[in-house]
């Protein structure tokens, strides 16, 4: 009978029982997810293993209630696939969200969901270690569980490849029209297929997300500093590149070169597009070496290292390895998104300091596990720039925009340029809506950047050594609305707002 009656009042626009099917398959997923972390708490002799069993079964069972009653059918539709996309990321965010609040070490379910948003879309934001607007003082990181540290960085490494990506890997329901819900979730300009079939394409994409999560995990787990546990949690996070760490210090905790360098290295890997990194591993060694947003990354990453570690040996008064490994680490870190911390950058000469402020705008690779702008539409807008110049001179010449030898279609122009101005316009509202509430210009301009870019760590009162606990709950919710929108790159979410999405 709803099921209907909801494809009565949505037909022409939606299959809106095909839309609320597969959201439930997709509730239902996490549930199995919700149970690992009991495993973890089994392992540890923690009394809230029953937490996860709770949150676990609420997701079974609301997940399972709408499977059946809405069984998706019929093939989707573009709008059905940005609707499922950017429903799928706020609820698993909702209910992802209960083992913070059953367990009873967050209270406030804004400020669990808020944990949960930030995990899910790697941005690495915190409300741990600080007291919030009303009061309350947040249990400090390392204060909490094994379990929901682990469910924590869970939650990164889901996020980072994409739930609906994994979804379509092991799903076979989704086999129909699984493409639409692939590029609507896919960060980039671009959805590079690997295979004919999209469901392909996601399990190769993932197994080399695994591969290189495993090979990490063992090498810090090498090192004595690192047991098994926080291994795990820091691959899973690097990959993702998501940052949360088990350590209120982050990874300046552990206070090792070697511990710096396995992470850099893999945060800059995650950076690169995965279809690159299998390419490379078939053999494939022109595909990635000629590839030009690579070429391009690896360029102002290097240049980025070498500004920043010079800064911090001409005027911080570091050695030149010590320059290197921590100017290296926090450029990388930025770049690919990822938050991870080895010192207090705000702290360094403001030439070092403010080229870091200009990565906050950058972003790794379209089809990487980082946010941000990302690598190919800062080729493209620099080369239209360039365009537009020539044009000037020469007015009637016919100037396409090549990247390598491809033609970049007018309509991906129009889309990146698109981007660009919506991403700035976000960011000053951001940026503005937290001026409002009071916080100086430096930490309003900080918050939004970080949440909008996916980044975690801003600037002044959001800084690597501070936390978002003291936000009132609308900001919270402001900043929530932006992780999403950030992880989604923009479009997905905005076109819920917009009158024409929703018109037959």
């Amino acid at each position: 009978m709803a099921k209907t009656y909801l494809d009565n009042i949505g037909r022409g626009q939606f299959n809106i029982s095909t839309v609320f099917g597969i959201l439930g398959a997709f509730i239902f997923f996490l549930g199995f997810a919700l149970l690992l972390p009991m495993i973890i708490a089994f392992v540890y002799d923690e009394e809230i293993w029953h937490t996860f069993l709770y949150s676990a079964a609420i997701a079974f069972t609301f997940g399972g209630i709408l499977y059946y009653v809405f069984r998706p059918d019929g093939e989707l539709r573009i709008r059905d696939g940005f609707l499922i996309v950017s429903l799928t990321w706020l609820i698993l965010s909702l209910v992802g969200a209960l083992p913070f609040v059953i367990s009873g070490y967050l209270p406030s379910y804004t400020d669990a969901v808020f944990e949960t948003m930030s995990g899910l879309t790697t941005t690495g934001a915190t409300i741990l270690g600080g007291t919030t607007s009303w009061g309350y003082a947040n249990p400090q990181i390392e204060a909490l569980p094994q379990s929901l540290l682990f469910w924590r960085s869970l939650s990164h490494w889901l996020g980072g490849m994409g739930i609906i990506v994994l979804s379509l890997a092991i799903l076979p329901l989704l086999g129909v029209g699984g493409m639409q819900l692939f590029q609507a979730e896919s960060p980039g300009p671009t959805t590079d297929k690997l295979t004919p079939r999209v469901q392909e394409t996601a399990k190769l994409l993932w197994g080399v997300y695994v591969a290189f999560t495993g090979v990490e995990f063992l090498l810090l787990w090498l090192h004595p500093s690192m047991d098994w546990f926080e291994a795990i949690n820091h691959a899973f996070a690097t990959l993702a590149t998501g940052g949360f760490s088990t350590k209120n210090g982050s990874i300046a905790a552990f206070d090792s070169a070697y511990i710096d360098t396995v992470i850099t290295v893999f945060m800059f890997l995650a950076g690169i597009n995965f279809a690159m990194h299998f390419r490379l591993i078939r053999g494939n060694f022109d595909s990635f070496f000629n590839n030009r947003e690579t070429r391009f990354y690896t360029l102002i990453t290097a240049i980025s290292i070498l500004a920043v570690s010079g800064s911090l040996w001409l005027f911080d008064g570091y050695g030149i390895g010590g320059a290197l490994q921590y100017g290296s680490f926090q450029v990388v870190s930025i770049v690919t998104t990822t938050g991870f911390g080895t010192a207090d950058y705000e702290l360094w000469h403001s030439f070092g300091a403010f080229f870091l402020f200009l990565l906050f705008f950058t972003g790794g690779c379209a089809g990487s596990t980082g946010g941000g702008v990302k690598m190919i539409r800062w080729m493209i807008i620099i080369r239209n720039s360039f365009r537009e110049i020539k044009q000037i001179v020469h007015p009637k010449a016919i100037l396409p925009i090549r990247i390598g030898d491809k033609t970049i279609d007018y309509n991906i122009q129009r889309t990146v340029l698109s981007f660009f101005v919506l991403y700035l316009i976000l960011f000053g509202i951001g940026a503005l809506i937290m001026a409002t509430m009071g916080y100086d210009i430096q930490s309003a301009i900080g918050a939004s950047i970080a949440c909008l870019g996916n980044i975690g760590p801003g600037w002044g009162e959001f800084g690597p050594t501070d936390n978002y606990a003291q936000i009132p709950l609308i900001g919270k919710w402001v900043l929530i609305l932006m992780m999403m929108i950030g992880r989604l790159e923009i479009f997905t979410v905005l076109l819920l707002f917009s009158p024409t999405f929703w018109k037959q």
